[in-house]
C-alpha cells in the first residue's frame, strides 16, 4: 500500500501530470478525461443527488458535481490533497481516510445515489477490492449505483499488451482485470466498458441472488 506522503508531495502537480499523460496516450492515465466524462454523465442523469467520492484526491470530478448541486461526500488519504480539494468545494464533507481501514465510523447509516471512485482502487490487492466494494454495497440508496474507473483491463492478455508497450509499469499496484474477478464480485455487473488500452469503468449495482 502506497503512503499517504508521496500524493501529499505529488498534490500539487497531480492534475497537470495526469493531463499530460492523458493528452499524449501514455500510461497510466490514457483515458482519464473519458473516464472521468463518462461517470459525470451518468451520475447527472439523476438531477439531484447524493455522491460519495472514494478517493476523491483533488477533487477535479466533484469539483463539477459540486458545481451542479449535488451533496457531496469523500474520504481520501492525502492531507494535501483534501486541502486543494477544499478550497474548491468549501461545503463538501470531505474526510481523511485510508481505504484500507474500510470506511469511517462517522458515515455509518448515510446512503447514496452513486458511489464512485476514479483512481484509487489499483492501490489495493484485488481481493480487498472486491471486499470493499461490498462494504459499500449497505452504502448505496435503491437503484444507486457505484461507478470504479481505473487503470484496469478486460483480458489477461491486455494487461500484458500494456505491459510490454510501457517502460514505467508498476510492479507495486493491482491492476482489476475483469475477465479475472467478475465471478468473485457477486454484484449486479451493470457494465464494464474499455476506456483505452489502460483504463476502464466497471459498474456495479444490486447484489446479485444467491444460488444454492
Amino acid at each position: 500500500m502506497v503512503d499517504s506522503s508521496e500524493f501529499d508531495l505529488w498534490a500539487d502537480d497531480y492534475e497537470e501530470d495526469v493531463k499530460r499523460s492523458d493528452q499524449k496516450d501514455e500510461y497510466p492515465f490514457a483515458g482519464y478525461e473519458e473516464v472521468l466524462n463518462f461517470i459525470y454523465n451518468k451520475v447527472k442523469e439523476k438531477k439531484i443527488g447524493k455522491v460519495f467520492d472514494v478517493g476523491f484526491g483533488t477533487g477535479t470530478l466533484t469539483k463539477k458535481l459540486y458545481d451542479d448541486g449535488y451533496s457531496i461526500t469523500g474520504i481520501d488519504f492525502s492531507p494535501r490533497m483534501i486541502e486543494i480539494a477544499r478550497q474548491k468545494m468549501p461545503e463538501a464533507r470531505l474526510i481523511e481516510w485510508d481505504i484500507s481501514n474500510g470506511l469511517p465510523e462517522e458515515l455509518s447509516g448515510e446512503k447514496f445515489d452513486f458511489i464512485i471512485s476514479t483512481y484509487a482502487m489499483h492501490h489495493i490487492p484485488d481481493p480487498e477490492k472486491v471486499a470493499f466494494y461490498h462494504i459499500l454495497k449497505p452504502y448505496l440508496n435503491k437503484d444507486g449505483m457505484i461507478l470504479i474507473g481505473d487503470i484496469s483491463f478486460e483480458t489477461r492478455s491486455q494487461i500484458k499488451a500494456c505491459k510490454n508497450r510501457t517502460d514505467n509499469w508498476d510492479e507495486d499496484e493491482f491492476f482489476f482485470v475483469h475477465e479475472d474477478n467478475v465471478q468473485y464480485l457477486n454484484f449486479q455487473v451493470k457494465r464494464y466498458i474499455l476506456i483505452s488500452f489502460c483504463a476502464g469503468l466497471l459498474c456495479l449495482a444490486e447484489f446479485k441472488e444467491q444460488k444454492n
